[in-house]
């Protein structure tokens, strides 16, 4: 770490006021709870096939044109209704006719000018994985490892009839990577249920103890370990009209995955990205729905390091074989044009930034629109691109993180936009005209409050990237103290820290840090982090953690060069690839930290799970080098200073085993490590138990960091 290149403070945001209510650590922590973040509008969503919009306020549902004249209210007669069939209505979807509501026991349609159910689907509590298709008022669910669907008339209708526990369907698989975030897909018309199914016969069995039973138990899951076996994947096509299942014919026995089930418009094919078990070449392909059978590749990718289909295909409008595929082939993620014969029309985009997802159409079909970064990562921009020429421009100009919904006919977005110093606004915008009309603004929720400055940054590293930071300092801040730091990390794929939006992104418990413990909290996105683009989050493959170091510690340089801060009282807290962080950088750079506090961390990548860590590890056979030098206890006899392992008992995620072994080792080598368990909690502490968890990290942190 030579040179500290470029400081830049972008902005500052602070609160602080004459009346400066003391904040407490139970306030912050619970803050959604509390009233203490941005009121927003609840259920607000368009109304399918109108320009009109609907919200919930209190027990009332309230529907809007653009110009905010309100057309329909739906009231009291919903909630007399709910007294027979459960409590909390929640809105599904909404036509100009009809409402499809749910609550914990039913699916049903609603008439809210006849104020009339037209027809209701029943269910039980036991029922899982829940997908529902409003065009034949179907239910499917899954029961343990199988898969069902509900009626009207029928409450039980097997799809899958599996007594091998080891065979699951209808759930999510993989693991939830690659975008993957359910088992179910109902087809366009709702005519056919695609479904995942996997076979865990040669995955491991994970023990897992149940310690709320007498005498405590055993929970077994499944868990496949970086270079061990793993599980096979199937896609199964359920016929609603003739209640037939067929599979789609595709060998999974090298372990190979499934992903991006997409289907055609006219029903008549599925479309499947198939990815090797090394993740370095996909084929997308299409298959006949009617056999099972593969028509064609459509393309294939293939990288020396990952390739990593997240994105289902999104066909034009009135277009039965023309798609628009997201890929980040060229550097970033763009928008390529295809026909599902396999010509590539055209690249539709070609932004030096992320675009994040597909909106929709306008109604001739002739402009996308798309979720983007734009120039400053920070942000999240609607753009609207014309297919044909690929001209873009930005319909939400405003510097912040804007949170899109498009109506049906693309003619009007809700803005949900939110930045460093705006808490919340919701705004109509004329997608042809840009004009815009705010329909909601949201009140700083915590002006009464003692809140102190939080300051953007951006620093440039050795490679001249630029790497963005969020500092948050005390409400009585004085510069010409020296104050204590705590450096919050995260540092691997798949996440921000540091965005324009309400609060830089941050927690509200850091600024009780600032303020109640005269502390100074800095945060970092490193090389590796998200919506930066392949160059800037590829470098950690092999060596899970060496860039993210080497950019946390100019973090630190930079925190040095700042008159007001103690070089000598710097601590460092993050959990899971965050745990993974905090516990690198106190033992690889012994002496920078006098302090770390790590949760569910990972410490030694060969426990974790096949599909994220081969992707950015390979399998230990392949990269010794590369697990040996991230493994956490290599580094245990550098340790200077106070260090705190948290995990919870149950960790599906990051297992229990990365603790424990590296406590065992630590025991070998008579280093002395402090260890805190959540009993029953998974990957993270949730709830009223939350309050604890963040007491027992700022403790320690403050009464070690001396």
């Amino acid at each position: 770490m030579k040179n500290l290149l470029l400081v830049i403070t972008v902005f500052v945001f602070s609160v602080a006021n004459a009346q400066e209510k003391e904040l407490t650590l139970e306030d912050a922590v619970l803050a959604y709870s509390k009233g203490l973040m941005p009121k927003n509008l609840s259920n607000l969503k368009w109304v399918d096939g109108s320009s009109n919009y609907i919200y919930k306020d209190s027990s009332t549902f309230i529907i809007k044109d653009v110009r905010g004249k309100t057309i329909h209210t739906i009231g009291n007669e919903l909630t007399q209704l709910m007294t027979s069939v459960g409590d909390m209505p929640r809105m599904y979807s909404i036509s100009n006719k009809e409402m499809v509501v749910y609550d914990e026991n039913a699916y049903f349609h609603y008439d809210y000018y006849k104020k009339k159910v037209l027809n209701m689907i029943e269910y039980d509590a036991s029922f899982k994985n829940i997908d529902y298709n409003q065009d034949k008022h179907l239910l499917a669910y899954t029961l343990e490892n199988n898969l069902y669907f509900a009626s009207e008339s029928i409450k039980k209708y097997p799809v899958t009839n599996h007594n091998d526990k080891n065979i699951v369907a209808g759930q999510a698989i993989h693991r939830y990577e690659f975008g993957i975030t359910k088992g179910t897909f109902w087809s366009p018309n709702g005519n056919y249920l695609a479904f995942y199914e996997k076979d865990e016969t040669n995955v491991a069995d994970y023990p897992l103890v149940d310690v709320t039973t007498y005498p405590a138990s055993l929970n077994n899951i499944k868990y496949p370990m970086a270079g061990q076996k793993s599980e096979q994947a199937r896609i199964g096509i359920f016929n609603v009209n003739t209640n037939k299942t067929i599979y789609l014919n595709i060998d999974t026995k090298d372990e190979h995955y499934l992903t991006n089930l997409s289907w055609t418009p006219d029903e008549k094919y599925v479309l499947v990205a198939e990815v090797n078990r090394g993740q370095n070449h996909f084929l997308f392909n299409r298959y006949d729905v009617s056999t099972g059978e593969k028509v064609n590749t459509i393309f294939e990718e293939k990288n020396d390091k990952w390739v990593e289909p997240e994105h289902d295909a999104v066909f034009l409008p009135n277009e039965m074989n023309k798609f628009l595929w997201m890929s980040e082939r060229d550097g970033f993620m763009n928008l390529y044009l295809y026909q599902t014969d396999g010509i590539l029309l055209k690249q539709v985009t070609d932004f030096k930034f992320v675009v994040k997802s597909i909106l929709g159409f306008d109604e001739k079909g002739e402009n996308v629109f798309v979720n983007a970064t734009g120039p400053d990562a920070r942000n999240t921009h609607v753009y609207k691109v014309n297919l044909k020429t690929g001209e873009s421009s930005n319909i939400t100009p405003t510097s912040g993180v804007h949170r899109a919904k498009l109506s049906n006919n693309g003619a009007y977005l809700i803005d949900n936009f939110s930045n460093l110093e705006t808490p919340r606004e919701i705004s109509v915008i004329n997608t042809k005209t840009s004009k815009s009309d705010i329909i909601f603004k949201a009140n700083n929720p915590l002006v009464d409050y003692k809140i102190g400055a939080t300051e953007f940054v951006t620093l440039k590293s050795d490679e001249g990237m630029d790497l963005y930071g969020r500092i948050i300092k005390p409400a009585n801040f004085d510069p010409n103290k020296k104050y204590p730091v705590l450096v919050y990390v995260y540092g691997g794929t798949k996440a921000q820290l540091v965005t324009n939006s309400w609060l830089g992104g941050a927690s509200l418990w850091m600024s009780w840090l600032a303020n109640q413990k005269d502390y100074i909290v800095f945060t970092l996105d490193n090389r590796g982090s998200e919506n930066r683009g392949f160059v800037f989050e590829s470098c950690i493959h092999r060596s899970a953690g060496d860039r993210a170091m080497e950019d946390q510690l100019l973090g630190v340089q930079y925190l040095k060069s700042l008159s007001f801060i103690d070089e000598k009282r710097i601590a460092v807290y993050g959990w899971s690839y965050g745990g993974f962080m905090s516990t690198s950088l106190m033992l690889r750079h012994p002496g920078v930290f006098t302090t770390a506090v790590a949760g569910g961390p990972v410490t030694d990548w060969k426990y974790y799970e096949v599909m994220y860590g081969e992707r950015y590890m390979d399998t230990p056979e392949e990269n010794p080098e590369g697990y040996k030098n991230s493994r956490v206890g290599e580094y245990l006899e550098n340790l200077k200073g106070k260090m705190l392992i948290i995990h919870g008992s149950v960790d599906p995620t990051v297992l229990p085993q990365h603790s424990m072994t590296l406590l065992k080792e630590a025991v070998d080598k008579k280093v002395q490590l402090d260890f805190f368990t959540y009993p029953m909690h998974p990957h993270n502490v949730r709830g009223k138990d939350r309050v604890h968890l963040i007491s027992k990290v700022l403790d320690y942190i403050v009464e070690n960091n001396q």
